[in-house]
């Protein structure tokens, strides 16, 4: 039995540009071709394909998918092992990240104030709070920072969720423009780094094109939030950079 790209990308709930992503850089090769020369999958295709998309879930690059993936002394069992710890490791955040936002709807219900450190508390590792000593410094004196801390100050525990949640969204969306191999110049690129810039307008400051393009050149200059963004995908960073100075220059800034 095999099936045609467009009935695995339905199975596996990704785009046929993805599978074709994949066959290009010898991720995933279909196993077969018909006569006309189109691809056809197989079992064998199906349960590869299966592992890819549990190592992208867990966060692994396509160059460390390919490596673990070709691995001779690795057996599908190995695989499953390997996955199933990182996915109770994952589970095991998800619940303490489900139990900070339990607690926060427990406080808006009866209307208790949270301290700063529980409003943060539901991000983790991820704490925005993570670079206000930084970014004090930098641009303190600046009227967007005074407008952005003035803003957030206001933001209950709800708030703090739609914006992580709107933060989420964007970066799973910016991950598979990066994994399907689009440029950094392109329309679809340049569309998210305006997505990018609109969230910040949205929540907290006024930030012109301009403003953004010397954000985005930040991404790439200072190691911390290079680690922060190529967490997600390596290159990331200098590629979410490169579409933020397009379109910026879009913008005619």
């Amino acid at each position: 039995m095999s099936y045609s790209v467009g009935q695995v990308a339905g199975f596996a709930g990704v785009t046929v540009r993805t599978l074709h992503h994949y066959d290009a850089i010898g991720l995933l090769a279909p196993s077969e071709r018909n006569h006309a020369g189109h691809r056809r999958y197989g079992d064998g295709d199906l349960d590869r394909l299966q592992r890819v998309l549990f190592y992208r879930e867990l966060g692994f690059p396509l160059d460390e998918v390919a490596v673990l993936l070709d691995d001779p002394d690795a057996d599908p069992r190995s695989h499953l092992r390997r996955q199933h710890e990182l996915l109770t490791a994952r589970i095991e955040r998800l619940h303490a990240m489900a139990a900070a936002v339990e607690h926060a709807m427990e406080a808006h219900t009866m209307g208790i104030s949270l301290t700063p450190e529980e409003r943060f508390e539901v991000f983790g590792d991820h704490d925005p709070e993570r670079y206000a000593e930084e970014t004090e410094r930098r641009w303190g004196d600046t009227e967007a920072y005074a407008e952005s801390q003035r803003r957030a100050a206001r933001y209950t525990k709800e708030d703090w969720a739609r914006v992580q949640a709107e933060t989420d969204d964007w970066t799973a969306r910016y991950a598979a423009l990066l994994d399907a191999g689009e440029p950094s110049t392109g329309a679809a690129a340049m569309d998210l780094a305006e997505e990018h810039r609109a969230h910040l307008v949205r929540w907290f400051y006024a930030c012109s094109p301009a403003m953004h393009r010397c954000l985005g050149e930040m991404y790439v200059a200072d190691e911390r939030f290079t680690a922060h963004y190529d967490a997600v995908r390596p290159g990331l960073a200098r590629h979410l950079s490169e579409a933020i100075a397009a379109n910026a220059a879009r913008a005619g800034a």
